[in-house]
């Protein structure tokens, strides 16, 4: 099985472009999804989230707006999550892609937008980033509800910068262009990665070789 890296700062078109894969017949894995997983009620970080940040657990499930609260602006205090979160993240995300070759799956694509921040790339076969023109996410970002240009920037100070994240990717898909020419971008890298002769940029032989550890 195949595995791809999908990510890119906000506001880029990721989700749309995770739609697309899909569309295109891959498994998408979805991280935002399995954290949601994981505060709501029953969810494997509801108990140490709520013993880091007392207050943040209510009728058994985490609150999100509550625990933006208790982070604020702190780094430590992000840091603390992140090293609850993650580790039950990557243990659900190995245990979804098992199954999944275990189905027969050919090609699993992570939607992972911190993907590069948690060293995600270093587990897939490629990675492929999705980006636009600077202007373009601004103007997609800001006509989201409630956002500012103080919310947009905090979020993109917690985000490996977009040039950074092309120079580090093996595919990238420009939504700046249009819905169809993205459609076909990501079209095009399926094709590819699916071809017999295709080895992995990142593994350095053919992925279907390997089964997943």
């Amino acid at each position: 099985m195949i595995v791809l890296g999908l990510t890119g700062s906000i506001g880029m078109g990721k989700t749309t472009t995770a739609r697309m894969f899909a569309d295109e017949g891959a498994l998408v894995w979805n991280a935002d999804e399995a954290v949601h997983r994981l505060y709501a009620e029953g969810g494997a970080a509801v108990g140490p989230v709520g013993e880091a940040f007392p207050g943040v657990v209510v009728d058994g499930a985490v609150d999100r707006i509550r625990l933006a609260g208790a982070l604020g602006q702190d780094e430590a205090a992000f840091r603390r999550l992140e090293a609850i979160v993650h580790p039950l993240v990557m243990q659900g995300r190995l245990e979804d892609l098992v199954e999944a070759e275990r189905r027969g799956v050919r090609l699993a694509v992570l939607d992972i937008p911190l993907l590069f921040e948690t060293g995600g790339d270093a587990t897939v076969d490629a990675v492929v980033v999705v980006t636009a023109d600077p202007d373009v996410q601004a103007k997609r970002v800001l006509a989201r509800p409630g956002m500012t240009r103080e919310r947009f920037e905090a979020v993109l100070a917690r985000q490996t910068p977009d040039v950074e994240k092309r120079r580090r990717a093996d595919f990238i898909v420009d939504t700046g262009h249009g819905l169809e020419a993205a459609r076909a971008r990501v079209r095009e890298i399926v094709g590819t990665v699916l071809a017999p002769a295709w080895t992995s940029p990142r593994r350095g032989v053919s992925p279907g070789d390997e089964p997943i550890q």
